[in-house]
């Protein structure tokens, strides 16, 4: 009687399988769901060096490509709202901007004479004394000297004129965000690069791989990592008059799942982390419960990606794109070459499976917590007298 027992405790044990605690599927679970009922739920790709080669050719946003059509600005012309200070030189004293001798003789020597800076108005002009209004929003300093002159030729001492710009709103970069001074600043007249402007700036606030800078030029925005703008010197471009470089910290992360020493949400250790770093963070796999052979990364990827792979084209993700899990062989040792060069993107999410005999472990575990009892105690019955 109690030997049926245990053995219908079996029976049960066995149906219910399946429903034994698990931290999610199995490899073979997870490639079987991917294609239920002939609709496909995922893509699935097996890491090769062909994906890995894909995936890092893959075209990020650039600087140097969005904006290539400029190049070293041009020379810093006058526009309206600079403020401008002249000074007049005269060959001789008693002119017209200089007093005279005690009876008013004219005296030997030059003189000189600044004007109070102004801004320059909406009229495109600033006022000289005895020259009038002269328009000069949209010519060089140099020009706008050699306009003075010709209006005060007939009136001064051979006059000489200086036009300096002593702060220009036009000729300059705005800078906010994750800086430590954020301001509106001058373009020198040698140009500058945007490493230039952001240390003109203070510099980042927050940490280099955080922060990504955001460029707004002539109606066209982008995007580039902070640490891509130092480390590829093509990227850091001449900044432009109107400029606007916004400095944004976006922590990005991976999440790791399933059997390995840690499961976390992993702040990305670097700009451009890999697959092993991403498992070593998370403790590597553990060896009495993983499944080398199913190591998976769960990701959504954009069409052209998808093309690249030479996988269909789901569209079932947000802005058409493609849910791709891609499965990596921790068994085959070119695995951990293929994981050194695979890119990790923010918010993937990657899983390593139990071993099916885990799963039987758990069985057989769960098994003697139930029959351990029934036994004992019919060891103990056929042994007391």
């Amino acid at each position: 009687m109690r030997a049926a027992a245990v053995v219908g405790l079996l029976a049960g044990l066995l149906a219910g399988c399946s429903a034994l605690p698990t931290a999610g599927p199995t490899a073979s679970q997870i490639v079987r769901q991917g294609d239920e009922n002939s609709r496909p739920r995922f893509d699935l790709v097996d890491i090769n060096s062909n994906v890995v080669a894909a995936l890092r050719a893959t075209r990020v946003e650039s600087f140097a490509a969005r904006f290539k059509k400029y190049g070293k600005p041009p020379p810093q012309r006058i526009a309206v709202g600079d403020s401008i200070v002249v000074s007049i030189w005269e060959a001789a004293g008693g002119g017209l901007f200089s007093e005279g001798g005690a009876n008013g003789d004219v005296t030997s020597g030059s003189r000189n004479v600044t004007i109070p800076q102004q801004v320059v108005g909406q009229d495109g002009g600033i006022s000289v004394p005895f020259a009038g209004r002269i328009p000069v929003a949209g010519v060089l300093p140099l020009e706008a000297q050699r306009a003075i002159e010709r209006r005060l030729a007939k009136k001064a001492i051979e006059p000489q004129v200086i036009v300096t710009v002593t702060k220009s709103v036009a000729n300059s970069v705005t800078v906010t965000g994750e800086v430590v001074h954020g301001a509106r600043l001058p373009l020198s007249v040698r140009g500058d690069r945007l490493l230039d402007v952001i240390a003109e700036a203070g510099g980042a606030s927050g940490r280099i791989y955080e922060t990504f800078v955001r460029l707004s030029r002539g109606g066209v925005t982008a995007t580039i990592a902070l640490e891509t703008l130092v480390s590829h010197p093509a990227e850091n471009i001449y900044a432009q008059p109107g400029d606007v470089l916004t400095l944004v910290r976006v922590p990005r992360s991976f999440t790791v799942l399933g059997a390995t020493g840690v499961n976390a949400d992993i702040p990305f250790p670097s700009e451009r982390p890999t697959l092993i770093e991403a498992l070593a963070k998370a403790g590597g796999l553990q060896d009495q419960r993983s499944d080398p052979s199913g190591v998976f990364l769960f990701r959504y990827e954009p069409p052209r990606v998808v093309r690249a792979l030479g996988e269909p084209p789901l569209d079932t993700g947000p802005d058409h794109s493609t849910p791709v899990v891609y499965r990596l062989d921790m068994r085959d040792a070119k695995s951990y070459f293929l994981a050194q060069r695979f890119p990790i993107r923010d918010k993937d999410i990657i899983y390593v499976a139990n071993a099916d005999l885990d799963e039987l472990q758990k069985f057989f575990t769960l098994l003697n917590t139930l029959t351990g009892p029934v036994l004992t105690g019919v060891v103990i019955k056929n042994t007391v007298p």
